[in-house]
């Protein structure tokens, strides 16, 4: 089967667009480094947090469920555009109600949440608030763009949305410097003129409707994704707001700030999965008995492979960069976590090589249970070790917790998808490397640095090309010289 340039294209311009949000994450730490104490960057966290709680509220997971009712009604245009307009409609509903709640309620959840006097609902967290409510209603324009294969428009939109959270951003610390008003309130200005563009597109295009009825067909679907959607911002977020009970607001920071370092792991990690998941896709659906094949295999052999380097080379750079470049004593704190920060990363690949049934073969029954699992275990980790072992508690649990979801993806599935796989490949060659940097970075991370950040990397191409070497041996240099 051929695959079109224009399918390549389109691909190529979704995965690109889509990873413009984490671009930015990036791109704007020097300026919150210059203009923010570690203190205002954890509060910043928590506040971008909050504005992301809201936003998942606010959608309701329709970002998710107009991918499916835009095939089942495009057919039918009056039915697709009364579907469309009235799913924002209700948006524009429920982010009134959440926003007019946060109005009554937010001062006093917040005051009762949050001990430490600089987390504070008025003005930031309203200001959030309303990021998140307008930030929705672009999501779920994107995902609407990507049904309706719509490439140029959805890098478009997004490309312009970044720069303008990027520049408003940059603009307000320059204007307000030492003060979270500028980012916080650069990103609501970007939203807000975002969100207002895409209800100027969608009536304009599809009228303003309101059909319940059609509506309610598609809520049992979205509360299953809606608690779905709840459970990762559990998992990926909530352990900032945990921290705040154990610790001073700095140290949420330096955590954050760490996180944010290998951000760009996860950036390139998403964008080489993106890259030939439809292949496996394709691969899935075309197979009778459905399991992991040769071809799947060799696939993730290779993202494995890949991210095991980039976490060595990680490790590696990333602490030289911040004592080069980095001025502030307290960011520099971060360097300390970075190895261990890493070590999630080195289980990612195994986590989305288990996780294949449940998106190929849309199997998300089980999902909720087992991310309230996760999520339960993480938050009793977080508990039980925050007091005693500060911020390398948050990273121990965010670890177990990693493992627990691989056990339980590859538990669940077993009755509805065969995975045939090179035990060493896929979890045994990561878990050896796992293993060295745990054991070696407590005993001479900090007194050898980066001679023992040479040996990860050093030892992680060797691992590799042991385990490799028969592949090695098949290829043949001259097939690069042509």
């Amino acid at each position: 089967m051929r695959i079109s340039k224009s399918f390549i294209k389109s691909s190529l311009i979704y995965t690109v667009a889509g990873m413009l949000p984490m671009a930015s994450a990036i791109i704007l730490l020097p300026f919150y480094i210059e203009n923010l104490s570690t203190a205002d960057y954890g509060a910043l966290s928590i506040y971008l947090a909050f504005s992301l709680f809201i936003q998942i509220l606010t959608t309701y997971s329709f970002d998710t469920s107009l991918y499916i009712h835009f095939h089942e009604f495009k057919h039918d245009p009056a039915k697709l555009s009364s579907f469309i307009s009235s799913a924002f409609v209700l948006m524009l509903m429920i982010g009134g109600g959440v926003g007019l709640l946060s109005l009554v309620l937010g001062d006093l959840t917040f005051s009762s949440f949050f001990t430490d006097k600089s987390i504070s609902f008025f003005p930031y967290g309203i200001l959030a608030a309303v990021t998140g409510i307008f930030q929705a209603l672009f999501k779920v324009h994107s995902n609407l763009l990507q049904s309706r294969e719509k490439p140029e428009l959805f890098f478009w939109s997004n490309l312009i949305s970044f720069l303008l959270i990027a520049g408003l951003t940059v603009i307000g610390l320059q204007l307000y410097p030492h003060s979270l008003i500028g980012p916080i309130g650069g990103r609501m200005i970007a939203a807000v003129l975002a969100g207002i563009w895409v209800l100027a597109r969608i009536f304009s295009e599809f009228g303003v409707h309101f059909n319940y009825p059609l509506l309610r067909s598609s809520f049992q679907f979205n509360l299953y994704a809606f608690i779905y959607q709840l459970q990762q911002w559990v998992i990926n977020y909530f352990d900032r707001f945990i921290m705040l009970f154990f610790m001073p607001l700095s140290d949420v920071g330096v955590y954050d700030f760490g996180v944010k370092c290998l951000s760009v792991i996860e950036f390139i990690l998403n964008g080489l999965h993106s890259s030939f998941y439809p292949k496996v896709v394709s691969s899935v659906t075309a197979q009778k008995d459905k399991g992991s094949s040769i071809e799947i295999n060799r696939y993730y052999h290779g993202f494995t492979s890949v991210i095991m380097i980039l976490v060595c080379l990680s490790i590696l750079a990333f602490p030289w960069a911040i004592e080069t470049f980095v001025t502030k004593p307290d960011y520099k704190r971060a360097i300390e976590y970075l190895p261990y920060i890493s070590l999630v990363f080195i289980i990612r690949p195994m986590r989305l090589f288990f996780a294949i049934p449940y998106g190929v073969l849309k199997y998300t029954r089980p999902l909720p249970i087992i991310y309230l699992i996760i999520s339960a275990v993480k938050i009793i980790c977080m508990v039980l070790l925050l007091r005693d072992l500060g911020i390398y508690g948050v990273v121990l649990a965010s670890i177990l917790s990693a493992a627990v979801e691989v056990l339980l993806l590859r538990y669940q599935a077993r009755e509805k998808f065969q995975f045939r796989f090179n035990l060493f490949k896929i979890v045994l060659a990561p878990l050896i490397l796992f293993l060295l940097i745990a054991v070696l970075e407590p005993w001479l991370g900090t007194t050898q640095p980066y001679t023992i950040h040479g040996i990860y990397l050093v030892s992680c191409l060797v691992l590799l090309y042991w385990v490799y070497r028969q592949e090695v041996k098949l290829i043949d240099p001259r097939n690069f010289i042509k």
